[in-house]
């Protein structure tokens, strides 16, 4: 792959996820490297991936953690758990909405609470990364960077996710007004009653809501990075196309 598409590929990763501050940012520090350096090393590159990365994870978990950032995305939006489906049917086919609602948003809030909390297991991923790594995502599969985050902090983000999902949703009542739910189906006569592990639900669906968010900025950057370039890179890298 040529050097001018690689710096290419990495000012497209900061272009597909960041504010027009930050690009100017990433786009000084492209145009200090080469001032410098005629030639970009490998070293170059792999620190320019890591930055775009860091940036990428930052505005995916930023996103996810705000107000709405789970509850009003429906690609992300945490829903009625389906093992207890029919608690939520029979409950709305009893007039009984608002619990219903209230527990909904109130799993979507914990969800929002938590995910500030990948930041910082992001960018520690992001770092350790070797040049191997880096060359890797660079010429592997159009979520291979989203398959590096997953393999090398999925578990530790399960595991830190947890107790902050459990506070979360102590925090925001959605213990309890999954409490009030499933309390008032399994008063039902002749239903069987429900259970679910709800923190381990709403852990899972809120780790695969920011994968989600993730793999769709690199799919989008892999897929028309020539679309986000801008004047100064073309003038910088003419003489080679």
């Amino acid at each position: 792959m040529k050097k001018s598409s690689l710096l290419l590929l990495f000012t497209g990763l900061i272009m597909g996820a960041c504010t027009s501050t930050q690009i100017n940012s990433a786009l000084k520090t492209a145009t200090d490297i080469l001032d410098d350096s005629p030639e970009l090393t490998t070293s170059d590159v792999t620190n320019g991936l890591k930055e775009a990365l860091v940036i990428g994870a930052e505005y995916s978990t930023g996103l996810a953690s705000k107000t709405d950032g789970y509850f009003g995305n429906p690609a992300l939006k945490i829903p009625f758990p389906s093992e207890i489906q029919k608690v939520e049917t029979k409950l709305r086919q009893l007039g009984l909405n608002k619990p219903v609602d209230d527990f909904v948003l109130s799993m979507n809030r914990g969800a929002e609470k938590a995910a500030a909390e990948a930041t910082p297991i992001f960018i520690a991923a992001i770092t350790s990364m070797t040049i191997d790594d880096a060359w890797a995502i660079l010429k592997g599969e159009d979520d291979a960077a989203t398959q590096y985050l997953t393999r090398t902090t999925g578990n530790q983000l399960k595991d830190s996710f947890s107790p902050i999902i459990e506070q979360s949703l102590e925090a925001v009542d959605a213990t309890k007004y999954y409490k009030d739910v499933t309390g008032i189906y399994n008063k039902i006569p002749l239903l069987e009653p429900v259970e679910t592990d709800l923190t381990e639900y709403v852990n899972n669906l809120a780790i695969d809501g920011l994968f989600s968010l993730i793999a769709k900025e690199e799919l989008a950057i892999r897929e028309d990075p020539i679309e986000r370039t801008t004047e100064l890179l073309k003038k910088v890298f003419g003489s080679e196309n």
